[in-house]
């Protein structure tokens, strides 16, 4: 697994639409998140307290600052950065909806994983080579939630609950049959993994992909 400075795992930003990964070369020193649900204040006449009607909920934010720095290789600090910018750029057309978007991305953290878009960024460079080529850089980044972790998902009613199925976040490097060893203790049962997940190209796992561990039955 990579590792940044520090000999510490990595952090990293995956484009979740073509596989991209930006290693962090330092990892954050925190990371915020945060949530907000809206109410909706009802009259009440007489009281000191409305009753609050809940309306919705709100996604998650995840705010935090990245540091990049090449002082010492000498090259332009922003062949590390202009991946996360192009993050924020609109993609070709979705063929589904005819419509063109910036793609998801999910940051990843050991065993943190925020799938989101980027809503914002903000660089700041602090330092130059005397040809004024930037050198150090602090990216200030704000993503917004895409999915609902806890949405239970669709099934059909006539098949019953059944129990919960598990998933596994692709690191990078992992193969399916590795996983599979893992999850199940046995590598063979790496096809059902591909099965369950329509996998045509099983040895083309992306980073951050996330997968169905079906049971064994």
């Amino acid at each position: 697994m990579t590792q940044s400075r520090g000999n510490l795992t990595a952090a990293n930003i995956v484009n979740l639409a073509t596989g991209m990964v930006v290693h962090c070369m330092f990892n954050p020193h925190e990371y915020t998140v945060a949530k907000q649900n809206q109410y909706q204040p009802g009259e009440t006449i007489g009281r000191n307290v409305p009753k609050m009607t809940f309306r919705q909920g709100g996604a998650e934010s995840l705010r935090l600052q990245l540091f990049f720095d090449t002082f010492a290789e000498k090259v332009d600090v922003r062949i590390h950065t202009e991946p996360l910018w192009s993050m924020m750029m609109v993609g070709p057309k979705d063929p589904r909806s005819n419509k063109a978007e910036p793609p998801k991305v999910a940051f990843h953290w050991g065993s943190f994983y925020f799938k989101a878009v980027i809503t914002s960024i903000s660089q700041k460079f602090t330092l130059f080579d005397k040809e004024g080529i930037p050198l150090r850089t602090t990216l200030d980044v704000n993503f917004q939630q895409v999915e609902d972790p806890y949405a239970i998902p669709f099934q059909n009613p006539t098949s019953g609950r059944g129990p919960a199925l598990r998933t596994h976040i692709v690191q990078e490097g992992e193969r399916l049959d590795l996983i599979a060893a893992k999850a199940y203790g046995d590598a063979s049962h790496w096809r059902l993994i591909a099965d369950e997940n329509r996998l045509f190209h099983p040895m083309r796992l992306r980073p951050g992909q996330q997968l169905v561990l079906p049971p064994v039955e």
